[in-house]
Order: structure tokens, then sequence, then C-alpha cells
């Protein structure tokens, strides 16, 4: 069983929120609950999103392997066009340019 939690809400949001709950078939409860897991689902995937990013960048600075921007896109480019391209060939960056 969940926890019971309160929000305040104004008077103008908590219309606003029966009418549209009401639009949708849902109860005010039901739409609030769904909102906020969207809301927490979203921010945790956002947050995951700049992790990787952060990782990403830390292996590059260690490593100083990276990909050509012009290898990547055509890769990408004749993937999307259903071919079977070459992946792109990794190169090093020199620690000075990292």
């Amino acid at each position: 069983m969940a926890d019971t939690t309160s929000i305040k809400l104004s008077d103008d949001l908590k219309e606003r929120l029966g009418k549209v709950a009401q639009r949708v078939e849902q109860t005010p409860h039901a739409y609030m609950v769904q909102a906020i897991s969207e809301k927490v689902d979203r921010d945790e995937r956002r947050q995951s999103f700049w992790d990787e990013g952060r990782k990403a960048l830390e292996e590059y600075k260690r490593t100083g392997i990276a990909y050509r921007h012009e290898d990547v896109m055509r890769y990408m480019m004749e993937k999307l066009a259903g071919k079977k391209p070459r992946k792109p060939k990794p190169i090093r960056v020199q620690k000075t340019r990292r």
C-alpha cells in the first residue's frame, strides 16, 4: 500500500485539474499520479542521459579515442538508407587537443 501524501493546489489549478481529468475520463487523483509518474520518468531519463555523457567525456579525456564527425554521419545516413555500411574507425586525439 502506498503512503499518503498531501499536495496543496491553488483553487484555479484544482478546478483546471478537475476539468481535464474529467475530459480524459480519469479521477483527479489518477490524473495527478500519472502526471507525477511521467515527470519522474522523464527526469530520470534526462539525468541518465547527462550521466552517460559525462562518462563518455571522461573516457574520451582519458583515452583520446574519438570518431570523425564525417565518418559517423556517413555511417548513420547509409544505415538509415537500409545499407550495411562499414563502422567508422576510431581515431586518437593528441592529449594537448582534448
